[in-house]
């Protein structure tokens, strides 16, 4: 969708000092889920909104951690925290809180009853971890595997090598979402999830009913699919992200927690919005 005059004038960010800070609105939705200062050892002394707001520059511009402005704090500090956050889920965590509230500003319930599932390769570099050759897209990388709500929101992500399949890699990731979301049965999907063996995969999880969006008969090339179009979306809301744009990590747990960070941004600035 092409950007209108108005809406540059209700998303503009020049009042900051990068368009990546944030806003005191969009702090507040997520300063008290900051882990609180401990009561024993050495009294902390960096802000944590500058942490935050560090860790959302190098998403935005992608820059090496070496190459973070010396407005932030010290990066081997911003990036102690990010691993730290990384390691206890609170990425996770925090996202999980605010797509709940985005759907409640929706009109929607808390907890979903359908979702949509899809993948998205993307090349690693020289940085070592886990990695596979996909041969649909003669990429070699790792795969970012994603449910989302109806609205594009995200439920539950994956990260794993690219030789994987996506009926294989959809088992854990879905395992997951029914433990987050019990009441959660109907997923949207394309062809490559066809076919009972992924149902029979999570037959011990629940019941599970996945329904195959196709492309009409005789089409070719771009054709909007209904409910599919969702999830791609929710990409190309990630690919805004330099640092997404390739998968520069070492670890799929990495790149994991920078997709969180990445939808946590457009968290805060949709809560946050008037």
């Amino acid at each position: 969708m092409p950007w209108t005059k108005a809406a540059r004038i209700q998303y503009q960010r020049s009042g900051l000092r990068y368009a990546s800070d944030l806003t005191d609105a969009e702090w507040s939705l997520i300063a008290r889920k900051m882990p609180p200062r401990r009561r024993l050892g050495r009294p902390r002394e960096v802000d944590l909104r500058e942490v935050v707001q560090a860790i959302f520059y190098i998403l935005s511009s992608g820059c090496q951690w070496r190459a973070l402005p010396k407005e932030f704090p010290p990066y081997s500090t911003v990036q102690g925290y990010f691993y730290a956050w990384r390691d206890s889920g609170r990425w996770s965590w925090i996202v999980g809180v605010l797509v709940r509230r985005a759907r409640k500003k929706l009109g929607h319930k808390p907890t979903p009853t359908a979702a949509v599932i899809d993948s998205q390769t993307a090349s690693t570099t020289q940085a070592g971890g886990p990695r596979g050759f996909d041969p649909g897209k003669r990429l070699h990388g790792r795969k970012r595997h994603i449910v989302t709500d109806t609205n594009g929101l995200l439920l539950a992500a994956h990260v794993h090598p690219a030789n994987v399949q996506d009926v294989h890699g959809a088992v854990p990731l879905l395992e997951h979402l029914r433990d987050r979301f019990p009441r959660l049965q109907h997923i949207f999907a394309d062809r490559v999830y066809r076919g009972k063996q992924l149902i029979n995969a999570l037959s011990h999880s629940g019941p599970w009913t996945i329904e195959i969006v196709q492309r009409p008969p005789g089409v070719k090339g771009f054709q909007l699919l209904p409910r599919r179009w969702v999830v791609e979306r929710t990409f190309a809301w990630c690919g805004r992200c330099r640092r997404l744009t390739r998968d520069f990590e070492g670890s799929a747990a990495t790149e994991l927690a920078w997709l969180h960070v990445a939808h946590l941004r457009l968290l805060t600035r949709r809560l946050a919005a008037p």
